[in-house]
């Protein structure tokens, strides 16, 4: 498989711009785990923000935020600011409606593409969910380097993606997306320049969907790697 020739940024766009602005729309009919989703999330990042050089909990970014779900039940309520980037103009325009209480954390909303988005450097973490395999290797290294160089001091890039299990990656035409095996990600977190200091595999998804891993990252100063590995024990709420 050519994964390049799977990707299309416009075919994409076209695609995001025919889903509905809900929970169900941008989890691929897959909204019923949500909450098993965010539970794992939040054991992920609480670890992180205890953590010896835990970030600052100041301004967060949720970058493809869709309808604002990560943001709503996973960021804003740790972080005073949380920015967003969306290229899809109607899920930019739910988003604000759909955080409902937390409206008032919200801070720019950019409607622009990863590849082409270049973030003020302030950060203390920036969540990457579902997203990146709507990138093209050398597009998503390039995206990696300027979240790196957008992160503030002690502040971590977080991935959270889908991996194959065949340790090969596979293509879905329908969305014009591709998904990678874990040691392709590596390599590209390697060539961005990114240290992982924590990996966690996803728990209690149902059978039958890709595993999903989540990635800490930080700028690699040295080729010296620190790796806590662990899986989220997450309950269905």
């Amino acid at each position: 498989m050519n994964k390049e020739s799977v990707i299309n940024y416009k075919k994409a766009s076209e695609y995001w711009a025919e889903i509905p602005a809900t929970l169900d729309g941008v989890l691929g009919g897959f909204g019923f785990i949500s909450d098993i989703d965010i539970n794992g999330s939040e054991l992920f990042l609480q670890s992180l923000l205890s953590s010896d050089n835990a970030p600052a909990t100041r301004s967060a970014l949720d970058c493809g935020a869709g309808i604002g779900r990560i943001t709503k039940y996973l960021l804003a309520p740790h972080f005073d600011t949380v920015d967003v980037i969306e290229p899809d103009g109607k899920f930019i325009k739910s988003i604000m409606n759909f955080v409902g209480e937390y409206k008032i954390k919200m801070g720019t909303l950019y409607q622009t593409s990863l590849q082409m988005f270049e973030p003020e450097k302030k950060y203390d973490v920036i969540w990457n969910q579902w997203v990146l395999g709507y990138l093209k290797d050398i597009d998503l290294i390039s995206y990696l380097e300027c979240c790196r160089n957008a992160l503030s001091q002690n502040g971590i890039l977080i991935v959270k993606e889908n991996v194959t299990s065949s340790g090969r990656t596979e293509g879905d035409e329908t969305d014009s997306s591709i998904t990678r095996p874990l040691k392709e990600y590596l390599k590209i977190f390697k060539l961005a320049k990114l240290k992982r200091i924590k990996q966690c595999k996803q728990t209690n998804f149902p059978t039958g969907i890709y595993p999903v891993y989540m990635f800490a990252l930080i700028p690699n100063d040295n080729d010296i790697e620190m790796i806590q590995t662990e899986s989220t024990e997450t309950s269905k709420q």
